[in-house]
């Protein structure tokens, strides 16, 4: 059974840094991708970025600039570097983990942990 843990979510203040981290029961080269989303009070679930097994990054455009995603493979943990942080950035934030097989994709979610940026 594969299995999403994250670490790394706090309290901080707005300009502030954390680093979230994502360590799996399975090599992280298993999975297509690697990504994080996050969700606010009240609203869906958004995308926030994403690595690719040949470690191309995506990001959403609120994130840009100041978030960057990273892989170790030796450690099978997928980090997700958080600076000059928003009051907006406070959610919770999962992991996902994918996996392409013959009849579609299998996703796989950690449990969440929370940021909130507040002064």
């Amino acid at each position: 059974q594969v299995q999403l843990v994250e670490s790394g979510g706090g309290l901080v203040q707005p300009g502030g840094s954390l680093r979230l981290s994502c360590t799996t029961s399975l090599s992280i080269a298993s999975f297509s991708d690697m990504g994080w989303y996050r969700q606010a009070p009240e609203k869906a679930r958004e995308f926030v970025a994403s690595i690719t097994i040949r470690r191309n990054t995506n990001y959403a455009d609120s994130v840009k600039g100041r978030f960057t995603i990273s892989g170790d493979n030796a450690k099978s943990t997928v980090y997700l570097q958080m600076n000059s942080l928003k009051p907006e950035d406070t959610a919770v934030y999962y992991c996902n983990a994918r996996r392409l097989i013959s009849t579609g994709p299998i996703n796989y979610w950690g449990q969440g942990t929370q940021v909130t940026v507040s002064s």
